[in-house]
């Protein structure tokens, strides 16, 4: 039985996935992420902390993958073991319709920036563009606005954050309906609508939307440009309750489906394992 290793290494988190093979059968071994601001640091932690929770010993490992912008600083063998590097788009595709099960979706990755990947599972997909508005985004507002850059802190007050304190509502700004398929509770503007009295809480949710509803916009453009309608969403920012809320809440205006799958945070991980 051969065991593949996945390392992603990312601009805050790596996070690392392993995979046994036997003959067509392969089975995942739970991911796991560790933090730190330094690659080399976070390589070397993660995959010490990986080995010793499944008692794997380096004989074990039959080979070592990695992806992620930090990949490039690890140019030597990891304890013996040569690292390959994978193209970060590739996993974030593959990892993507593997979590899904699907034969064809838009994969997005939501990390520190959010990139879009058209996949099938023939195989073709490429690299189809993306944004810097991501996690980096929010936490970064979050800091500066809030005062906290933690990730339970920005999602407990988003919680019972009131939205209509800080953005404009296409409700606010016309009593008819301007196009069947546009809701009245659509933003028609991020911020548009910030009140005096806007408490942290509102503003903590209006970050949350913003950032959201960007990456969601572009995912559907791109969905309806291949006409495709499964979206499927992995990255650390799908594991927060207020990011999936606005997902829930965009589906039906657009006609897509927004999947997000379990163990959606480590897509890109997985998907470079699967090479």
């Amino acid at each position: 039985m051969r065991t593949v290793i996945g390392i992603d290494i990312g601009g805050s988190t790596t996070k690392i996935v392993g995979l046994r093979s036997n003959g067509a059968e392969q089975t995942l071994i739970e991911p796991i992420f560790v933090r730190a601001t330094d690659a080399i640091t976070s390589v070397y932690g993660a995959f010490g902390k990986f080995t010793m929770q499944n008692g794997l010993a380096l004989e074990d490992i039959d080979r070592v993958l990695m992806t992620g912008v930090g990949s490039a600083f690890i140019d030597k063998p990891l304890y013996s073991l040569k690292c390959e590097k994978v193209s970060e788009f590739t996993s974030v595709g593959n990892g993507g319709l593997y979590l899904s099960g699907l034969d064809e979706a838009i994969v997005v990755s939501m990390g520190t920036g959010t990139a879009l990947v058209p996949a099938k599972n023939d195989g073709s997909l490429k690299y189809l563009g993306g944004t810097g508005v991501g996690g980096g985004t929010l936490l970064g507002l979050s800091k500066k606005m809030l005062g906290t850059a933690n990730v339970d802190n920005i999602v407990e007050l988003a919680s019972t954050g009131d939205i209509s304190k800080v953005d404009l509502r296409v409700s606010d700004i016309s009593r008819k309906d301007i196009h069947p398929d546009l809701a009245p509770d659509l933003t028609a503007s991020n911020f548009g609508k910030l009140s005096d009295l806007a408490t942290r809480h509102d503003i903590s949710l209006g970050i949350v939307n913003m950032v959201t509803e960007t990456v969601a916009m572009m995912a559907i453009f791109a969905a309806r440009s291949f006409n495709i309608s499964d979206i499927v969403l992995t990255g650390n920012l799908t594991s927060m309750a207020p990011v999936r809320n606005v997902f829930d809440s965009l589906k039906l205006s657009f006609g897509v489906n927004f999947i997000i799958p379990k163990l959606s945070q480590y897509g890109p991980v997985i998907g470079s394992a699967l090479q």
